[in-house]
């Protein structure tokens, strides 16, 4: 038999996730672009840049992507580490 309180849990718990979660997606496809006189480029990625894409160069026009990988890994274990320890406080407050 679930209570108003284990419900009002729940719904706390998911409305979390799915901001956390969006809010993650956000930060990770977001992209600051700095316009240099001769590099212009975009980067991705809080708080590790995973992927640069440059846009012109002193040589002229580009489109040179550089990604790293393991950078983009780092990115969500970190926000995914902080989405956990969010999900601890909320049950502990909760409680």
């Amino acid at each position: 038999m679930t209570t108003d309180l284990d419900m009002n849990k729940t719904k706390t718990l998911l409305g979390f996730t799915l901001l956390w979660s969006a809010g993650t997606i956000l930060v990770l496809t977001w992209g600051f672009r700095f316009d240099w006189p001769d590099f212009v480029h975009v980067r991705y990625g809080l708080p590790i840049v995973w992927a640069t894409h440059t846009l012109s160069t002193i040589a002229g026009p580009a489109d040179i992507w550089h990604v790293n990988v393991l950078a983009l890994l780092i990115d969500l274990l970190f926000w995914l580490v902080l989405m956990v320890v969010g999900m601890a406080l909320l049950i502990r407050v909760k409680r």
